[in-house]
């Protein structure tokens, strides 16, 4: 199941990302898998930045988001993933790409809060509390969240994914596959020690 798995992320990537490459033939399940870890370090680099500069607005000052000690936040990072993975097919059509990034942003915003507060009694965010929460739904979500996960969604489609490609094609398969492995090894390090700590 999982080679089925990569074997479509790959041939999703070489068909809809293939005119980023030299030569889409070269493309492999490892390329694949170094771009999907990538995204995902990104988006949740982007989000860790994007909440520390909302809370300074909203708060006036810096506060610490996330569930790790680094400098992401795998909702985020899940988000990322998703929408480049689903997206990517509607390259040619911006508007759907965005509307796309709003509604799966929505959902697993909704659905992951959801999830915490009802299973695990955790709120990780609480729009109830923020400012610009219009379409506040329980506190899960609001529509400032979801509109700019979706412009998010359209950066990410146009611009990160496509220096990503080109990034992953540049470097030899083993010098990008190590580093991509020790960045999710400390990622991994980084949610287990938190966890374990708290």
């Amino acid at each position: 199941m999982l080679q089925t798995a990569g074997t479509w992320a790959e041939n999703l990537i070489r068909t809809h990302f293939g005119d980023l490459l030299a030569a889409p033939e070269s493309w492999s399940a490892g390329c694949t898998v170094d771009l999907l870890i990538l995204v995902m370090v990104v988006s949740g680099i982007s989000g860790f930045l994007y909440e520390e500069l909302f809370y300074l607005i909203d708060l006036g000052r810096l506060v610490k988001r996330g569930s790790t000690y680094g400098p992401w936040i795998p909702i985020y990072m899940f988000g990322g993933l998703f929408i480049l993975l689903i997206t990517c097919r509607f390259r040619a059509r911006p508007w759907l790409v965005f509307l796309l990034g709003v509604i799966i942003s929505g959902v697993l915003e909704y659905a992951t809060g959801a999830v915490l507060y009802e299973v695990f009694h955790t709120r990780l965010w609480d729009y109830n509390t923020e400012i610009w929460n219009w379409g506040n739904i329980g506190g899960y979500v609001c529509l400032r969240s979801v509109l700019l996960f979706g412009l998010a969604g359209v950066f990410l489609i146009y611009i990160v994914a496509p220096l990503l490609i080109r990034l992953v094609a540049q470097f030899s398969r083993a010098a990008m596959h190590t580093s991509c492995c020790a960045l999710i090894g400390i990622w991994l390090a980084d949610m287990g020690i938190w966890k374990w700590r708290h």
